[in-house]
C-alpha cells in the first residue's frame, strides 16, 4: 500500500479478513481490561461494516499482527470527510517494531487519498505511550493557534 513503511506490509482488510480483524479487536480491548463481545459478534459486525466506504481496516504484517481501524465522516467545514482513527493495535510481543508506524502512516495517506482534511485520535489521557506515539507522527490536542488543549467528550446512550 503506498504510503506505508517499507519493512512492514499494510494491506485493506476485506469482509473475508472479519474473523483476523476481530479477534485482533478482541485482543486489544482483553489487553486493557475492557469489555468486548465475542469473536463471532464482532466478525459479523465487520462484515457488513467493512462493506461500506466510510470505514477502513488496515491489517499490518503478513499474517496480521496488528490492526488499524478507520472511519471517514462527511464534514461541514471542508469538502473532504473527516478521518478518524478509531484504533490502532499492535500485538505487544511485536511493538516497538515498527508496526504501529506502518499502519499509521498508510491510515495517513488513505485518508488524503479519499479527501480528508484532517485526521483524529482519540487517546485515553493515562495512556502516555500512545500519546507519545501520536506526538512524535506529528499530532498535537491543541489547535493551531489556541493555547488550551481540545477534549473528547463521551456519554453512552443506552
Amino acid at each position: 500500500m503506498p504510503g506505508a513503511a517499507r519493512e512492514h506490509p499494510v494491506r485493506l482488510a476485506t469482509t473475508s479478513d472479519a474473523v483476523v480483524v476481530a479477534e485482533l479487536l478482541e485482543a486489544f480491548n482483553r489487553e486493557f481490561d475492557t469489555p468486548t463481545p465475542a469473536t463471532p459478534v464482532l466478525a459479523a459486525r465487520l462484515r457488513r461494516l467493512l462493506a461500506l466506504d466510510c470505514f477502513v481496516v488496515l491489517l499490518g504484517g503478513e499474517p496480521a499482527v496488528g490492526v488499524a481501524v478507520m472511519s471517514l465522516r462527511p464534514d461541514v467545514w471542508s469538502d473532504g470527510p473527516v478521518a478518524t482513527l478509531d484504533e490502532l493495535y499492535v500485538q505487544p510481543d511485536l511493538r516497538g517494531r515498527r508496526f504501529g508506524h506502518a499502519m499509521l502512516a498508510a491510515a495517513c495517506h488513505l485518508a488524503g487519498e479519499r479527501g480528508a482534511r484532517t485526521f483524529e485520535i482519540h487517546v485515553d489521557g493515562e495512556d502516555t505511550g500512545a500519546r507519545r506515539f501520536y506526538e512524535a507522527h506529528g499530532f498535537t490536542h491543541i489547535e493551531p493557534g489556541a493555547t488550551e488543549p481540545m477534549f473528547y467528550y463521551y456519554r453512552p446512550l443506552t
